[in-house]
């Protein structure tokens, strides 16, 4: 299982971990921004960081049916913790704004299933995509993601198991400090892309 040292210098050494002036699909503003697509570009990155992240689930969930993951950042993680979990995975999109279960993908009803994202920061998209999985008659019983940012501050009220956690402070538009107001503002993620 990697460290959590071992897991910042692959963020550091794929440039996944940004420094400037960003808007998260939140509309929290920041100075660091985690770019997972920059370290799942790389596929001894993604297969050992994604390893090490089914390890710590197994020791925390015992039985899960299903992966289920957000597009678009959660679609490679949750596939590829699924393929080191030996399990079948799904992906959620969003439709008009909203997160649906399309191309033919199912969830039993009573499926213990798992979120799995590459960054949890509110907490937003994986809650968007535990309403369809529960709106199936599905069983979500917790989230996993490769980074938890959420400072413990995220709407999530159960077990997040992550491979790194990022204490990055992130703050409302008519709270951001001096230094980051000077930098324009990127909105790198894909929430306004549909």
């Amino acid at each position: 299982m990697l460290t959590e040292k071992q897991t910042k210098k692959i963020f550091l050494d794929t440039k996944a971990l940004l420094q400037g002036h960003f808007i998260l699909s939140s509309g929290l503003h920041s100075e660091y921004y985690l770019q997972c697509a920059k370290l799942l570009m790389h596929p001894k990155y993604s297969e050992s960081v994604c390893k090490s992240l089914s390890k710590k689930i197994r020791k925390v969930f015992k039985k899960i049916d299903l992966i289920v993951a957000p597009a678009m950042g959660g679609i490679i993680v949750g596939y590829e913790v699924a393929r080191h979990l030996k399990l079948p995975s799904v992906f959620t999109e969003r439709v008009s704004g909203e997160f649906q279960l399309r191309r033919g993908f199912e969830i039993k009803p009573g499926a213990k299933v798992l979120i799995v994202e590459d960054v949890i920061t509110t907490g937003k998209s994986s809650m968007e995509c535990a309403q369809v999985v529960k709106k199936l008659k599905g069983n979500v019983i917790g989230f996993a993601c490769i980074v938890d940012r959420s400072n413990k501050q995220s709407s999530i009220n159960l077990e997040i198991v992550s491979q790194i956690t990022f204490d990055i402070p992130v703050f409302k538009a008519n709270e951001i400090p001096s230094k980051l107001k000077s930098i324009p503002a990127i909105k790198p993620g894909s929430r306004n892309l549909i």
